[in-house]
């Protein structure tokens, strides 16, 4: 008998020590895990702020890609579609400031109509060299928006599908260099620090026919960018 009674208060002894051994252990996962939550999160917070610094002490950005323009190509014409190409350098003097400059071409077909010289929408072409300066208005972990405004000169080469006919008398404008101006805004998708996917609304003015056209479009590209502010 006094064999069993030891052998039941030994089990009973042990069953309560078992429940206060979890009781303790459960409090103390409790107590522990919003300080590791915490941690998690102190953490997260941390890695994106190194990602987001990382990112923009790039010195340079390189971009290029192609999109799309209605262009006025003559004073009493329709606007045209054209096919858009760029190349742009950004220079950045701190994250938020830059000096941009780029190049870009259009072409097309200007919408002459019937004519006498029986030429229906003659190729046009147009290249564009600005420079201005570049200011990062938003600036996160995976998206960018940089607003610029760039002036320059415009090459216009309006009869260059005309077969000889001047592209006056089509109603183009006459083929010469001018001063062109435009603005927009970067809208970057960060992929990796370095590498970026780019939209762009342009705006392009141009003063061909001393006059002054405007012009909207859109491009899309990829930017890559390297070395760093110091």
């Amino acid at each position: 008998m006094f064999g069993f009674r030891f052998s039941v208060r030994s089990a009973a002894t042990l069953l309560i020590a078992v429940f206060v051994l979890s009781a303790v252990t459960s409090l103390e996962a409790q107590s522990t895990s919003p300080r590791r939550r915490r941690e998690t999160n102190a953490n997260r917070r941390a890695r994106i702020e190194r990602t987001i610094q990382d990112t923009y002490s790039h010195k340079w950005e390189v971009a290029g890609g192609g999109g799309y323009l209605r262009f006025r190509s003559g004073e009493n014409l329709q606007k045209n579609n054209e096919v858009t190409f760029f190349l742009s350098s950004t220079y950045f003097l701190n994250p938020k400031f830059g000096i941009l400059g780029q190049v870009s071409g259009a072409y097309g077909h200007g919408k002459v109509g019937n004519t006498i010289y029986n030429i229906q929408n003659p190729q046009i072409s147009q290249y564009y060299f600005n420079v201005g300066p570049a200011y990062r208005f938003y600036k996160k972990e995976k998206y960018a928006a940089t607003v610029f405004g760039t002036v320059g000169a415009g090459i216009g080469k309006f009869d260059s599908g005309s077969k000889g006919i001047p592209a006056a008398n089509l109603g183009l404008w006459d083929s010469q260099t001018r001063t062109v101006f435009s603005a927009g805004v970067n809208l970057d998708y960060n992929m990796y620090p370095n590498l970026a996917l780019r939209v762009t609304p342009t705006y392009l003015g141009s003063t061909w026919g001393s006059t002054i056209q405007n012009n909207v479009g859109v491009n899309m590209g990829v930017v890559y960018r390297f070395g760093r502010i110091k």
